[in-house]
């Protein structure tokens, strides 16, 4: 009999025609042969299809998830039953989350693949013994890109990284798309309330929050952005939201959803004005966009529901979903992003493993963005899998475009 994680990940996979025509290139050049690839990812269906495709290419695979809350046990015990040293579970506290990162550390990886850093920043601050063999890494988020800028200017990044999150194929799809659409998927599904009618907040206007605000809308919100960034938040006004500060949007914000991937986006300073009812929820990376422990402090109860945790503060409550973390991974029966965006983020991931392993001694300590004409490459391969079709610049408007001379 077929395991649930087994037909969660075949599931997948029936959907994800670009990864799967990399698969099956990699079953056949084996380019990743002798590569050890050490990933801290959220462990799910999609993911599992990134792994098995990593695992044709002929490396071998050592994973562990990066937030506590986002892994399917079912997903990691149908890896590890196809020889995947899958060290990831559900519910883990801090202690076991870094004893699982440390497992994968322990193989030695080659190449390792993060989505927030957390893989990488332990092996620069504690198991620097697994620093010598590591020929370069690939990040796969915001939060992530930003942890690894920040130790490159101080000159503490050591080995090469890929910035798959700065690819035009996972900021137009996977942020925008695949953020917006499953945030607000896990919150209707953990709290079953209509969106339609409701001030909807939006904290961030990135391509995260941008996707957010945009599906809240057609859903029928009445969507408030709030940004630190006066060109986004112009933009966020010319795209016909509110703009507010978030002292003025907690006054009136029925449900808020900070998107921002900074800390203390609401604090203190903003509990004592929400209504009673309020919802909050977190689609960034960690669990600090919120301030969990001003809640935990002031409360004087706490109820514990199913992905919802509600903070009785006063005569008021305050609804917090998934611990503040990930939304759309944390709460009970959140799925993550919808499939097909993820097989456009992932066939970034895996072109980029296997660019790394060939080019990564060549390259110097950094992050460093993914050559364009493999994100080029992926889209093509999406649009020949939807049956669409492009035009091709002529010779002439090719030599028109490359030209300086040409006038009225």
């Amino acid at each position: 009999m077929t395991s649930s994680g087994e037909l969660k990940i075949q599931w997948a996979s029936q959907y994800m025609p670009v990864l799967s025509a990399i698969k099956k290139r990699f079953e056949e050049e084996k380019p990743l042969k002798g590569q050890r690839i050490g990933m801290a990812l959220h462990v799910e269906a999609k993911t599992a299809c990134l792994v098995r495709t990593l695992q044709a290419g002929g490396a071998e695979v050592y994973i562990t998830g990066c937030n506590p809350l986002s892994t399917q046990d079912d997903v990691a015990e149908a890896l590890s039953a196809g020889g995947i040293a899958c060290y990831a579970k559900r519910g883990c506290n801090t202690e076991e989350y870094y004893a699982a990162i440390d497992k994968v550390l322990d193989a030695k990886p080659t190449l390792t693949i993060d989505d927030g850093m957390d893989l990488i920043n332990r092996v620069h601050l504690d198991r620097r013994d697994a620093l010598p063999q590591i020929i370069g890494a690939c990040e796969e988020t915001t939060t992530g890109i930003h942890r690894l800028k920040a130790m490159q200017a101080e000159g503490k990044l050591e080995f090469p990284v890929l910035s798959v999150n700065d690819t035009p194929m996972k900021h137009y799809f996977d942020n925008v798309h695949g953020t917006g659409e499953s945030a607000l998927a896990s919150i209707m599904l953990t709290t079953n309330v209509l969106i339609a009618g409701k001030h909807v907040v939006v904290a961030g206007y990135g391509y995260c929050g941008r996707g957010v605000a945009t599906k809240a809308r057609a859903l029928g919100a009445r969507v408030i952005v709030t940004e630190v960034d006066p060109r986004r938040a112009l933009q966020a006004h010319f795209d016909g939201f509110d703009v507010m500060s978030m002292n003025d949007a907690a006054k009136v914000g029925d449900l808020f959803i900070t998107t921002t991937g900074n800390c203390d986006i609401i604090t203190d300073h903003h509990f004592p004005l929400l209504k009673s009812g309020a919802i909050l929820a977190n689609a960034g990376h960690f669990n600090n966009e919120i301030s969990i422990p001003w809640l935990e402090t002031h409360a004087s109860s706490v109820e514990h529901r199913d992905g919802i945790d509600t903070y009785l503060i006063g005569d008021k409550k305050i609804h917090l979903l998934a611990e503040g973390r990930l939304v759309n991974l944390a709460t009970p029966k959140g799925m993550g992003h919808p499939i097909e965006v993820m097989d456009l983020s992932f066939a970034v991931q895996a072109l980029g493993v296997e660019y790394m392993a060939k080019n990564g001694k060549n390259l110097s300590a950094g992050v460093h963005d993914i050559p364009s004409e493999i994100d080029e490459y992926i889209a093509r391969l999406k649009l020949a899998a939807v049956g669409a079709t492009i035009d091709e610049l002529s010779c002439g408007q090719k030599e028109y475009m490359c030209s300086w001379n040409h006038g009225t």
